[in-house]
């Protein structure tokens, strides 16, 4: 939204360019899925600026500015954001700002979400709020951008009017954006020659390079062979029309004489047709803000006879890999064929909307939620007392090794001198009484020791489980009850739901860093079960393993990689309610045996259920 005074967005021409010679802040954005557009760091957009520069048909790895951004390219030809691992395609643009704005002055605003991280507001926001603040405003109302919000500078909150919810806002200063002059810099002229520039020689730039260059070998002799009524290119593809001026669909109907940019001589419309669309690609190659949303019903222009190529993004079930099917497009694009980009399909995570009078208990099953606090071992289990309460000590043990220490069991314990107790000699072994392996006494006692100290013991060898196995689970909070919708898969049974919720909290002396705050994220977890007879008996043993607190731990996350947080223990839900393309849902026809494979691994089986 383009707004007056020195924050505002310049104003621009048909082409998404600022008027001449002037000077203007470039901010890169990517389009999230609620339709708003995000703005990329200024480290990452002075990146973006360095290699179109270079090449303004080439790929921009953003793992080389921001490793938290490692699994993403930019293809400006497409102006496309494509992420590696998922294939997930998003619409990026370049937008100019007035370089006495707060981008121009690397003045950031954030808001305090409810991870107690930072997260920065859109960049028209940004500004209207740092507009406010030079002006010394007491408070500030987002009605007119379309947020229900209050800034007050004083207390620096920000107030939701419809919830009266307040959170925490900061500005600080950062990196400004990149700064550019004049309608259009040379070297972003389309299409473009041999690059000049030394070629990045990391893995990820060596493939789209090498595949890319291969490609528009092979593509551009098809096309060639395709329309012999076309000028030939050169190798570096300057000069002349690369399809015929004519006719060419767009947006189900037809437009006359598209026109091409040249090197050097900016954007050439047909004579014949004042005002001609841009290329794709290149139409949001320099949009400003004030054409927001028109770019995202525009369909790109194919001449005719091309038919366009739908490059899908498959999920993990197909036979090509998703990022494959991504790449794909990116290449073609790039050889200069047309390609209809669709979009990663979305996983569908939680069912339609319930009501309350809709929800009900699930059958056989006491009560609709259950609670955890911290659970401490009596003082009477001494770590000796659980140690000779499962094993029956070995007179004259077998001449092989302790696979805790990795001794012989005919000599003492690794643990002499580092570990001793009272009544138990180093040199003591013991057979545990269910599987009959044998190790040091001395050896029992410090795993036992190095675990969570509930009273159980674990064989190392085989797993099997003595007494009662208890977690390091934080507290917290277990519901479950009965939605009138099914399961893929389950199209008979109604769905049984779980919602976990653990807030943060301050680690154990169970937990890897006792006295450290650990975080929660992403809860409440919603985890569903079809309401059969198995799915009934997985939650009744969902139900036991939560009480012993086995269900999360307080670890390092597989996925961000963050530590001292809250995670998975072992033990697999299904988050995706009704879809699997993250494989976290259904159908999924071994499930519940997998899940009740897990459970008994961790002790909790439908033994425990008779108990």
């Amino acid at each position: 939204m383009a707004r007056q005074g020195a924050g505002a967005m310049l104003a621009a021409g048909g082409l998404g360019f600022p008027p001449q010679n002037l000077a203007r802040v470039v901010v890169w954005e990517w389009l999230n899925e609620h339709g708003r557009w995000r703005p990329y760091s200024a480290a990452v957009c002075h990146h973006i600026e360095n290699v179109l520069k270079e090449d303004a048909r080439g790929s921009v790895v953003l793992g080389q500015v921001d490793v938290q951004l490692a699994p993403y390219i930019i293809d400006l030809q497409s102006m496309h954001q494509f992420r590696q691992d998922t294939g997930t395609m998003r619409p990026v643009r370049r937008n100019f700002y007035d370089p006495s704005s707060a981008p121009g002055k690397g003045i950031v605003w954030e808001w305090e979400n409810d991870n107690s991280s930072w997260t920065p507001y859109d960049m028209d926001i940004c500004i209207t709020i740092q507009n406010a603040y030079e002006k010394q405003h007491p408070w500030l109302d987002l009605s007119s951008l379309g947020f229900c919000y209050l800034i007050y500078f004083s207390s620096m909150s920000q107030m939701n009017r419809q919830t009266q919810r307040k959170r925490r806002l900061r500005r600080r200063m950062d990196l400004a954006y990149p700064l550019t002059m004049g309608s259009i810099p040379k070297s972003q002229s389309w299409p473009v020659g041999t690059s000049t520039g030394t070629p990045c020689s990391c893995p990820q730039c060596l493939l789209v390079n090498s595949t890319r260059a291969a490609s528009n070998a092979i593509l551009a002799s098809q096309r060639r062979k395709l329309y012999p009524g076309a000028i030939r290119q050169s190798s570096t593809f300057a000069g002349a029309a690369l399809w015929p001026v004519g006719t060419g669909t767009v947006a189900g109907g037809t437009a006359k004489g598209e026109g091409l940019r040249v090197p050097g001589a900016g954007f050439a419309p047909s004579p014949s047709v004042p005002g001609s669309a841009p290329l794709p690609g290149l139409n949001n190659l320099n949009r400003p803000g004030t054409q927001r949303g028109a770019a995202l019903g525009a369909r790109a222009t194919v001449p005719p006879g091309v038919p366009a190529l739908p490059v899908k993004n498959l999920n993990s079930t197909g036979p090509v890999h998703p990022a494959l099917a991504g790449m794909t497009g990116i290449l073609m694009c790039a050889a200069g064929l047309p390609v209809c980009l669709t979009r990663a399909p979305k996983p569908i995570l939680h069912p339609p909307p319930v009501s309350k009078s809709d929800i009900k208990p699930v059958p056989g099953i006491n009560g609709i939620c259950r609670k955890t606090k911290k659970k401490h071992l009596k003082k009477s289990k001494t770590p000796e007392d659980v140690v000779r309460r499962y094993i029956q000590k070995v007179k004259n043990p077998p001449d092989e090794d302790c696979t805790i220490c990795m001794e012989r069991l005919v000599t003492s314990s690794g643990y002499e001198g580092v570990l001793s107790h009272r009544g138990i000699k180093p040199e003591l072994v013991g057979k545990l009484g269910k599987c009959g392996h044998m190790y040091h006494l001395l050896c029992l006692l410090a795993m036992y020791n190095n675990g969570n100290k509930d009273g159980s013991l674990q064989c190392p060898t085989c797993k099997a489980i003595y007494g009662e196995k208890t977690g390091t689970q934080p507290p917290g909070k277990m519901e479950f009850h009965l939605i009138p919708h099914s399961l893929p898969g389950y199209t008979d049974s109604k769905t049984i739901r779980i919602v976990y919720d653990i807030p943060t909290g301050i680690q154990g002396p169970e937990h890897p860093n006792p006295g450290k705050r650990f975080t929660a994220r992403g809860f409440p977890r919603h985890c569903y079960l079809p309401d059969n007879e198995k799915g009934r008996k997985v939650l009744k043993l969902l139900i036991v393993a939560w009480d012993r607190r086995l269900i999360f731990t307080v670890g390092t996350s597989n996925t961000t990689g963050e530590s001292d947080t809250v995670v998975w223990n072992e033990i697999h839900h299904k988050t995706e309610f009704g879809s699997n393309l993250t494989g976290h849902g259904y159908p999924d026809p071994n499930y519940l045996d997998n899940v009740l494979a897990e459970l008994l691994a961790q002790g909790v089986s439908e033994a425990t259920l008779k108990d």
